[in-house]
């Protein structure tokens, strides 16, 4: 499947849990890169947006409000605990990804789906602090006391 058709049918399976919330699909940018051709769309609703790319599969999948963003995985490492998140899940059918997804929408997601621009901004504020830390700062000092 190529990746405007993955977006096509990927927006079809998420549309039944945005669209009752008012969010409507924009489809974004197609391209090829170093990795080959990819499409990005995204599900919006005023300032809010729900923002995902296809190449082989469903990748990035990131929440916007206004400036702020969180990525699915941060979202979720607060919101849904360790391990209760569908995706990225793994299977043979890369629409799987999209069902996935929308099962956390459903089940994890309606700070996003449905809370207050405060609400959902203090959930990126806490999504931030919670990411594990990369690189050398990640690196627990075994000396250490």
């Amino acid at each position: 499947m190529d990746p405007v058709e993955m977006r096509r049918e990927g927006a079809r399976i998420l549309q039944p849990v945005l669209a009752p919330e008012g969010f409507a699909f924009e489809p974004g940018e197609i391209d090829k890169g170093s990795g080959g051709a990819y499409a990005q769309g995204a599900f919006v609703r005023g300032n809010r947006r729900l923002e995902f790319s296809t190449r082989h599969s469903l990748g990035l999948v990131q929440y916007r409000l206004g400036p702020s963003f969180v990525s699915h995985e941060d979202l979720m490492r607060v919101t849904a605990g360790r391990g209760s998140n569908a995706y990225p899940g793994f299977s043979d059918d890369p629409l799987d990804a999209f069902r996935h997804l929308a099962s956390d929408l459903q089940r994890f997601a309606s700070s996003f789906l449905k809370g207050t621009d405060k609400e959902f901004i203090a959930l990126i504020a806490e999504a931030e602090r919670a990411r594990p830390k990369q690189g050398f700062s990640g690196l627990v000092n075994p000396d250490a006391g």
